[in-house]
C-alpha cells in the first residue's frame, strides 16, 4: 500500500477514458495506491475492476462500498473475482453508508462479515486471501475492525484520533486515515475552502457526535466551523507544509494516508495537485 496514497471523489463526475488515462499516470508516477468511495452513484466493485484493469501495480481501495448496496453473499463474490484476478491489489473496504431508523451500525456490520465468512461458493480461492477493511471511529467498531477484519479506514478525523485508532487496534492491524488537503497558502482563501468543503460534514448529527468524542465543543460547528476545527481537518498550505502535517498522521500510528485534494470543481482533474504532491509524497511511499 505504501505511506500515501490518492483518496478522491473526482472520478464519480469523469467519463471512463479520462479516469482510465488519470489513474495510469498516477501508477506511472509511482502513486501505490487509490481509495474510491461509493456515494454518487458508481457502483464500488465494478469501479474498483475498471481501476484494476486499467492499470497493472496500483492498488484500488473501496473506501468504502456500503453494506447496505449489495448483499454479504454479492460483495463475498466479487471480491473473490478481484483477488483471484489481481493478487494483493484490491481492499475491500465496508461501511455502514449512513444512517437508518431502527439499525444499529455495529450489530449490522457484525452480522455482513458473518454472512460474508459464511458463503459457500464453487468459486475457486485465490491464491492471496480477500482483504477486508471497516469503516470505524469509535471503539466497537475500531475493535470489531481489529477481530473481525484485517483493520480500519478513518475518514475525516484528527492527528489525535489515529493515536486513540492505533491503540485500541493494536500493533497488527492496519489502519488507513483520509484526510484533506488544500494547495493554498492565503488563510482567509484557504479556509473558505475548507469550510464549504466540511459544511454537510459539520451539520451531520453522525459526524458532529463524532466530533465531540474528539474534544470539540459547540462553538466549534458554528459559522461553519471554527479555525481550529477547519485546520484539523483541511491541511492547507504549501506543498511542504502540507506534507509535514500529512505525515503526523503516520507518527501517530497510520500505515497509510490517504491524501484527499479539495478545491476542484466537479468535472475538473486534481491531476496538477496530485504531480505536485506526488514529487514530494512518493519517495516516501
Amino acid at each position: 500500500m505504501g505511506k500515501f496514497g490518492i483518496w478522491t471523489f473526482d472520478f464519480e463526475h469523469q467519463p471512463a477514458a479520462l479516469v482510465r488515462d488519470s489513474v495510469q499516470e498516477l501508477e506511472e508516477r509511482g502513486w501505490p495506491a487509490v481509495w474510491i468511495p461509493e456515494l454518487l452513484g458508481r457502483e464500488a466493485l465494478t469501479h474498483a475492476g475498471f481501476l484494476l484493469a486499467s492499470t497493472s501495480r496500483l492498488r484500488v481501495v473501496n473506501g468504502i462500498a456500503q453494506i447496505f448496496s449489495r448483499d454479504a453473499r454479492a460483495a463475498q463474490g466479487a471480491a473473490c473475482l478481484l483477488a483471484d484476478a489481481y493478487p494483493g491489489r484490491h481492499v475491500l473496504g465496508l461501511g455502514f453508508g449512513g444512517a437508518r431508523p431502527d439499525v444499529k451500525p455495529l450489530a449490522a456490520m457484525a452480522a455482513y462479515l458473518d454472512e460474508m465468512a459464511a458463503v459457500e461458493t464453487p468459486n475457486p480461492a485465490p491464491a492471496q486471501p480477500i482483504r477486508r477493511i471497516l469503516a470505524a471511529y469509535g471503539p466497537k467498531m475500531l475493535e470489531l475492525a481489529r477481530d473481525k477484519a484485517d483493520g480500519a479506514h478513518a475518514y475525516h478525523v484528527t492527528v489525535g484520533h489515529t493515536a486513540q485508532a492505533r491503540e485500541i487496534l493494536g500493533p497488527d492491524a492496519f489502519l488507513g486515515v483520509e484526510h484533506a488537503v488544500l494547495l493554498e497558502t492565503d488563510a482567509g482563501r484557504a479556509r473558505a475552502v475548507a469550510r464549504e468543503h466540511l459544511e454537510r460534514y459539520l451539520t451531520s448529527k453522525y459526524n458532529v457526535a463524532k466530533f465531540r468524542r474528539l474534544g470539540y465543543a459547540e462553538a466549534d460547528f458554528a459559522d461553519g466551523g471554527s479555525d481550529r476545527l477547519v485546520d484539523d481537518l483541511v491541511f492547507w498550505g504549501d506543498v511542504d507544509t502540507v506534507v509535514a502535517k500529512l505525515r503526523r498522521h503516520l507518527d501517530a500510528g497510520a500505515d497509510h494516508v490517504g491524501v484527499q485534494v479539495i478545491g476542484t470543481p466537479p468535472g475538473a482533474t486534481a491531476m496538477p495537485h496530485w504531480r505536485r504532491l506526488g514529487e514530494a509524497l512518493v519517495e516516501q511511499s
